[in-house]
């Protein structure tokens, strides 16, 4: 473990603002005496002011100095402004290292649980909706392990266990986080792929929309072959098919099916609600398809994937 930083030390052995409240008209609460981390967070608000706060802290030093850094922040503050204080807020307060920071996620929770009773929001935990407990050492929710992997994008255990405690015991729980990882990463991956691909949509515009009335075939062909490769074809190869573009002639874009798709009976369908679709969104609204492909006599249904 590091060492607790200077900051951390003085908050710990200092503790602003700690004990009783007499005058709080609201109390937010996070932890448990059971996991060994408990934090009673007492707060006087006069017409949505903040105008006193204080805590009572059964924890760690780091879990101390989080509370008493937290009432500093928060005396003299809205409410509302003071409710947006985020858990990488606090710690960057007191260099706090990441594998401390489920401190400082403990200080914010106390916080969102004293603004949720103050504006009368839900205020019933994962928990008691019934939702799993993932670490039944510290008695840690899958939906606060969620929650904290989504917020900072987090990539193993160890972080994990840093932000929530969770995984911090007897380790019965690691595969269950790294199931959470796993999905977190692919949702991430999906997203940036997502990102990736309307950007790409959005350049694509750009470069028609600055582009002449005047474009000549061959460049409104390599457009379109663009288009074609990045969005079209990836489509029919999982069907085993393919595109190939035979020629273009002012908005005419004439192209060949092959593989499965020259037999396919769904091939009409796929250039004018596909095909001919994606070409207008991208490339030019007046774009028609026209299919050259020597079909044959015999049609069937597309395979199945």
């Amino acid at each position: 473990m590091a060492p607790y930083p200077e900051k951390v030390r003085d908050h710990f052995l200092n503790p602003r603002n700690a004990g009783e409240l007499p005058r709080a008209t609201v109390v937010g609460e996070a932890g448990s005496l059971a996991s060994g981390d408990a934090l009673r967070l007492q707060l006087e608000i006069v017409n949505d002011r903040i105008e006193d706060a204080r805590f009572q802290s059964f924890g760690k030093p780091a879990s101390v100095a989080a509370a008493s850094a937290l009432t500093e922040m928060l005396i003299g503050r809205q409410i509302d402004e003071a409710s947006r204080i985020t858990a990488p807020e606090i710690a960057a307060t007191l260099d706090l290292p990441a594998q401390y920071m489920s401190a400082a996620r403990s200080a914010m929770e106390a916080l969102e649980n004293a603004y949720a009773r103050h504006r009368s929001l839900d205020t019933s935990s994962d928990d008691a909706q019934g939702e799993r407990v993932i670490c039944r050492c510290f008695d840690v929710s899958q939906g606060r392990i969620a929650r904290a992997i989504s917020d900072h994008a987090l990539n193993s255990v160890a972080e994990v266990t840093a932000h929530t405690r969770a995984g911090g015991g007897c380790g019965s729980c690691h595969i269950d986080l790294e199931n959470m990882l796993a999905r977190a990463r692919a949702e991430r991956a999906r997203a940036a792929e997502d990102q990736r691909v309307k950007q790409a949509r959005e350049a694509a515009r750009a470069q028609v929309a600055s582009t002449s009335t005047g474009i000549s075939d061959l460049q409104r062909a390599a457009l379109i072959q663009e288009v074609l490769d990045r969005e079209v074809r990836p489509g029919l190869a999982m069907d085993g098919g393919d595109m190939e573009l035979v020629g273009v002639e002012g908005t005419l874009v004439k192209v060949k099916l092959n593989g499965h798709c020259v037999s396919c009976s769904s091939s009409t369908a796929t250039m004018r609600f596909f095909v001919e679709d994606k070409l207008r969104e991208l490339v030019d609204p007046a774009i028609e398809v026209q299919d050259v492909t020597d079909h044959g006599e015999v049609l069937h249904a597309p395979p199945m994937r």
